[in-house]
This record gives C-alpha cells, structure tokens and sequence, in this order.
C-alpha cells in the first residue's frame, strides 16, 4: 500500500509513480482514483458536498408547465415523423 507524506510527493515524479499505480492492487487502486478526485475537486470552485448535509434539489414532481411543454414538443415530432 501506498502512503503519502509531503517529502515523498517532493522528489516523486509521475513517472516513478505510474509503475507504483500499476502495482497496486484493485482496491488500493481504486482509493486513489478517490484520493486524486477529491483532491481535484478541491482545486475547483464549487465546493463539494457535505456529508449529513441537506441540499435542494430540483424535481419534475408538480412540474405541469414543464409537463405540457414537453407533451407539446413529442406531439409536434410524431407530427413531423409521421410526415
């Protein structure tokens, strides 16, 4: 398994890194593609979901405009097929 410490990620190059990476099993694959997307979703400026956090999503639920528009819009294009 691999471990980080800032000293190694000083002198390590992708290069000597790629061959550790390869060498790794599955699972201990897989925690890195975890660690490095999280790390990349740090640098972005949309801060990441909080966990026990309550976000508001958006819902077709009672959504009837949308629902019509939409209706209208396969309508119109069973008519143009149909053509």
């Amino acid at each position: 398994m691999l471990v980080y410490t800032p000293q190694a990620a000083n002198s390590m190059i992708v290069t000597d890194l790629l061959p550790l990476l390869q060498s790794l099993s599955r699972a201990d694959k897989l925690l890195a593609i975890e660690f490095l997307t999280s790390e990349l979703a740090k640098e972005e400026t949309l801060s990441p979901l909080k966990d026990g956090q309550t976000y508001e999503i958006w819902s077709p639920y009672d959504a009837f405009e949308a629902a019509h528009i939409l209706g209208k819009m396969l309508d119109k294009d069973k008519e143009s097929q149909d053509a």
